[in-house]
């Protein structure tokens, strides 16, 4: 039996899509879909027991890994809580048709606050190598002219620093 067809399970939160998970052979195995916190996990179920965890299928997490653009931009909010704004840049790469080989860079804003603002502070620096993890948020304002801007930027609650220690 193949699992390629769309599937749709209701939830609590709406319709979780199960299109295209798998495309191999899945006898004698078969899904199993729980309720974790705000997540469906999906487990792939032998029919001895075992279970492996397939993956997670949340509504909103970002994971990126990339560089800094420059250092951090930090403010003091009211009571002490700091706000940190990067920006993280990631590249793709493939070959073109020619054969040549094709990086393109994307930028992506970066938001952090309290303990994880504070380390990026005390640690990130421009062309600093970082693994984040967070969520999609879309925020708007007017500007000085009265234009509507909208921006998408991703809250991370995670860091990780990557390659060399540089100093500051």
């Amino acid at each position: 039996m193949l699992l390629c067809e769309s599937k749709r399970l209701k939830t609590d939160y709406g319709y979780l899509s199960l299109a295209s998970l798998f495309c191999q052979p899945m006898a004698p195995w078969v899904i199993e879909i729980t309720k974790f916190k705000t997540a469906y996990l999906l487990v792939q179920k032998s029919c001895g027991g075992h279970k492996t965890q397939i993956m997670y299928a949340l509504k909103n997490k970002v994971q990126l890994i990339g560089n800094l653009g420059k250092a951090p931009e930090i403010k003091t909010m009211e009571g002490g809580k700091k706000l940190a704004r990067f920006s993280v840049a990631t590249n793709e790469s493939y070959k073109d048709a020619k054969g040549e080989k094709v990086v393109e860079t994307q930028w992506h804003n970066v938001v952090a606050w309290g303990k994880v603002a504070e380390i990026a502070e005390k640690y990130l620096t421009k062309g600093s190598e970082v693994a984040v993890e967070g969520k999609l948020i879309n925020r708007n304002y007017t500007d000085k002219e009265g234009v509507k801007k909208y921006i998408t930027e991703v809250q991370i609650n995670e860091i990780l620093m990557l390659g060399e220690k540089v100093s500051k």
